[in-house]
């Protein structure tokens, strides 16, 4: 029978329809202008890492073990409490679902930042559109390419930011968002390979890689399925393991061969060239591919919401 869901054994069909309404919101409000949850998060694991990895007096083992226990201490904490708040009651636990969904998806700033950059670049304003890019990747402002490099940040973060959150979502519900979420949070402030950071973020880095690892799979199969499927498979065969990152080279390799256009290359970070690898075909990106791979992204999430759906409502038959 259908019934209401007390966490942590949600009814699948309510937990899909939980997932609409999520996304609906996202769609809707976009992330909080203020008070945003994550600045919060942000700042406290910035104090918690200052006073965790004093670099002057550690060892590498110590960086190893204070990496291990932050994640703990601002990972758990906030998981038993909102495991604790769903048991008082089914409604609480219903809103709570929808909310940290909610929380964890960021589509509709993805699609904004993406088509800020659109606009600039239709506009001929190329500095703007630099500086638009910016806001989406960690590279120089002044040598960014902003149309490759906003169809890399908008194909890797539609998997970090809206596949992989619906993922663990339909896995554990809201905690499971909640904790997706925050763990990839921390490895994008601790996972840098910098002196300060390369052996305290490991813990946050090799966690992240672990909760992506199906997820980012399954957003590439998603590309492929709904791009240019041929160009997707060969491009993830044969390029995605020279990748330096074992999830993100599915994700964004797929991506570059079901939009049939290639990315990589040289890149700036931090007043150093890297050369990475290419990835998809032959055929230059333009400006028009941005809104192609925003377009890509959104029809992934409303594929994944209806299968979503139809699979509850088979469970539920």
């Amino acid at each position: 029978m259908f019934s209401l869901p007390v966490y942590p054994s949600p009814d699948y069909l309510t937990l899909a329809g939980l997932a609409c309404g999520a996304v609906l919101l996202d769609t809707w409000l976009g992330e909080p202008r203020r008070w945003h949850p994550l600045v919060g998060f942000g700042w406290l694991a910035s104090s918690l890492e200052k006073w965790l990895n004093p670099l002057s007096r550690q060892t590498l083992r110590g960086q190893y073990i204070s990496g291990i226990v932050g994640v703990l201490l601002l990972v758990l904490p906030p998981m038993l409490a909102i495991v604790l708040l769903m048991k008082l009651s089914v409604w609480l636990a219903l809103a709570l679902h929808v909310y940290l969904l909610y929380f964890a998806i960021g589509h509709r700033s993805l699609h904004q930042h993406g088509m800020a950059v659109y606009h600039a670049l239709q506009a001929n304003l190329f500095q703007d559109a630099q500086v638009a890019t910016s806001y989406m990747v960690s590279r120089d402002v002044e040598a960014i390419e902003p149309v490759s490099a906003t169809i890399e940040s908008v194909l890797e973060n539609g998997n970090d930011s809206v596949f992989g959150a619906l993922f663990w979502f339909f896995v554990a519900g809201g905690p499971g968002a909640l904790a997706y979420r925050l763990v990839n949070t921390l490895d994008a402030m601790w996972g840098y390979k910098t002196p300060r950071y390369f052996y305290f973020g490991w813990a946050a880095a090799r966690l992240d890689d672990v909760l992506n690892y199906i997820p980012a799979r399954l957003t590439a199969i998603t590309y492929a399925l709904l791009g240019h499927t041929r160009l997707a498979w060969q491009s993830w065969r044969s390029q995605a393991s020279l990748w330096d990152s074992p999830n993100a080279g599915p994700v964004m390799s797929a991506g570059a061969g079901a939009l049939n256009v290639q990315l990589g290359g040289r890149a700036r970070y931090h007043g150093e060239w890297h050369e990475r690898p290419r990835l998809g075909t032959h055929t230059p990106p333009t400006a028009e591919d941005i809104p192609r791979a925003l377009q890509l992204v959104r029809n992934g999430m409303l594929s994944w919401l209806m299968v979503a759906l139809l699979i509850g409502g088979l469970a539920y038959a």
